[in-house]
Formats: C-alpha cells, structure tokens, sequence
C-alpha cells in the first residue's frame, strides 16, 4: 500500500470498465434494406389504417338513408354502364355520392351477392322511396321490377281509333308504323315499360290477336256459313259493334249466322257507318241518313248480300268465341228495347211489334227530356 494517493488499482487481470463507452449499432441494424423495409411496413399499417377507414365510412354510407326528399324515378337505358347509371343517379339526387356507389355495387359483385358475374342492374324505369339508401337503389336497379305503364284498347275499336290513342300515349316513343289491315288489333289492356316504341306495341297486338284469332277459329264450330278465317273476324267485328252487353253477344252472332244461311242480308247499321266514314267513325252530330242507308259502299249490309270485304273494327274475344259458337235459336230479327240491350224475334211479325215498342220508348224518353228542358218547369226557372 502507497500512502498519500488516492488512485486505487484494479484488480490484476481485469479489463477496463465499458459502462461510460457509447454502445455501436449492429451492422444490420444500419443496412438500408432493413430501413427501406421498416419504412415500407410503416407506409403499410397506416394504409391498411386508412382503407379500413375509408371503407367503413363507405360501407356506412352506402348503408345509410339516402338525399331523397320525396318518391323519385329513373331510367336505365338499355346498355348503359354502371358508371353513367352512377352518374345520373347523383344528378337526380337518388344517391349521394356517385363513386361510393358504383365502388359498392362493384364489391356486392365481386361477393357474389348479384349471382350473375355482373353488376345485375338491369334496364328499366324504377320508383325510389324517400330516404332510400344506396344499398336499397342497387337492390331496386338488379330486381327488374320496373315501373309498369298500360294503354288500354277498347273493344271495337277501329284501327284509325287504336293508332289515335297510341299517338297519344305520353310514355310510349317513337313514331307509329304505316296502318295496319282492320281487325289485326287485339283490343286490350297492355302493360309495357318507359322506351317501348309505338311501332313495338303495335306488333305486339297483331301478334296477339293473330294468335287469338287462330286458337278460336281452330275450336270453332263446324257448320258455320263463313269460308274463312278473314270472313270469320269479318263477322266477329260485327257483332262486336251491334252490342256492347257481353252475355248477348252469342244471340246476335246467331242472328246473323241464321241470316246468313238464309241468303238473307244482315242490314246492320254499323256497316252503313263504315262504309260512309270509315275507321275514324261517325260524327256524334250526324245522324244516319236513308241516302247513307241506300248507298251503294262495299260495306253497307242494307245493300250487298253477305259479308263486307273486311273487318268493320277489331273484335274482342268475347266476340270471336260468339261467333265461333253462336246460340242455336231460329232468331233472325233484333232491335234495341230501350234498356241498353236488344230485343229478338224469329218472324218479322214479331220484329215490327218490337220496333213499335222501342219507338213508343223513345218518344217517351224525348218528350220527358222536352219537359225537363222547358222555361216552365220549376227546375229549369231557378
């Protein structure tokens, strides 16, 4: 031991203390490609962070209630793409957010949820509800539910009439096709969609009457005294324009099957009509005249014997299966009876007793509709 200093000396074979000395970084901790990694993985989490974000605040969006304020509608155009469908759907104000929601349709897609490998939104006019949320907007585009409009067609109807209401239906398009031949058209209601032309609907009613027409006339009855299917709705169009009383309709047609067989002429009144004004039909304010019952036109029954050359209106089925099977009576007389249906006789004794009547009928209409109309009457005065 040294006295008077205060260094004391290390154990001997011991090495210097390292505590105070900075630590060095590994070599591998320092390679660039571990930092770049690092960094990546950083860059990584936080997009995954983000995404996860973005999709939840799109999967909310896409689920909650949508910018409608009131019932809306929109038209997909047969082969538009989900991107303009998108589009025009924002500018409607039925979605809120055009991308969000083509993105959410595409991922309902890829989860198979549309079972076609497509978008499934298909062409068609659609009804939103308010509120509806964009899921419920996919949802209403893939059902194919569209909105459904109808034009419906009388019974009776001529073509002239059928081609005037069509023109004027708001929601068909497109111009109408050349006139087509008389009784081609089945007079009913039809269903169609927005963008369905004109021309369309009108293949589709000679289609479906030609279908109907034919199905009839093959159960038809087999000693009918008409040479044709043409001669068939000839006749069918006939009866259709004599009554509008469906449960008749059978009596008349064997009216003018008896007359026919007969050699009789049918002298109906609605082909005197016909044949002086044709399709566009008589003026309310002109009356049937003995020049108009003793003209010579193809179509006045009063005139030629059997049938006209061709169809008066478009018959109904009612009209077409009378015809087919008409009553079996020996009637070959009918006039109105004053209640909106006919009276039938067998002999012309009986068919002048039932004119008598009808006539006595009207007289006692018009006078009665006199006495209403006159200054005299308290009603009236007041």
């Amino acid at each position: 031991m040294t006295h008077g200093s205060d260094e004391q000396l290390q154990p001997s074979g011991e090495a210097p203390s390292r505590r105070n000395k900075p630590k060095r970084r590994s070599r591998h901790a320092r390679n660039g490609f571990v930092i770049l990694m690092n960094f990546g993985f950083s860059l990584a989490l936080l997009a995954a962070v983000a995404g996860g974000l973005v999709f939840y605040w799109g999967k909310q969006t896409f689920d909650s209630a949508g910018p409608l304020q009131t019932e809306a509608t929109y038209l997909v155009s047969r082969g538009a793409g989900l991107e303009s469908v998108a589009a025009g759907l924002e500018r409607a104000g039925i979605v809120s957010d055009a991308q969000v929601f083509e993105y959410g349709v595409r991922v309902a897609s890829l989860e198979g949820l549309s079972g076609r490998g497509d978008t499934g939104i298909r062409a068609g006019e659609y009804a939103f509800a308010p509120g509806a949320s964009m899921r419920d907007v996919m949802e209403t585009l893939r059902s194919g539910n569209s909105i459904q409009h109808a034009v419906t067609i009388p019974e009776g109807w001529t073509v002239h009439q059928i081609y005037a209401r069509l023109a004027a239906d708001p929601v068909l398009v497109g111009d109408l096709p050349p006139m087509v031949a008389e009784g081609t058209l089945l007079p009913e209601t039809y269903t169609f969609t927005r963008g369905m032309t004109r021309s369309a609907m009108v293949d589709r009613m000679k289609e479906a009457q030609s279908e109907l027409v034919e199905q009839i006339w093959a159960g038809r009855q087999d000693d009918l005294p008409v040479k044709d299917i043409g001669e068939f709705v000839t006749l069918a169009s006939i009866v259709e324009k004599e009554t509008g009383i469906a449960a008749e309709r059978p009596h008349v047609a064997s009216v003018f099957v008896n007359r026919l067989r007969e050699g009789m002429r049918l002298q109906s009144d609605p082909t005197i009509i016909y044949g002086v004004w044709g399709g566009a039909g008589k003026p309310s304010d002109e009356p049937i005249r003995q020049s108009h019952i003793a003209g010579a036109t193809p179509y006045n029954t009063y005139v030629i014997r059997g049938l006209p050359p061709g169809p008066i209106a478009n018959p109904g089925r009612a009209s077409l299966e009378a015809v087919a099977h008409p009553l079996d009576t020996r009637d070959l007389y009918f006039v109105a009876d004053g209640t909106g249906g006919h009276a039938f006789a067998r002999t012309l004794n009986e068919h002048n007793a039932n004119v008598r009547r009808y006539r006595d009928i009207e007289r006692a209409a018009a006078a009665a509709r006199a006495e209403a109309d006159s200054p005299e009457n308290p009603a009236v005065a007041q």
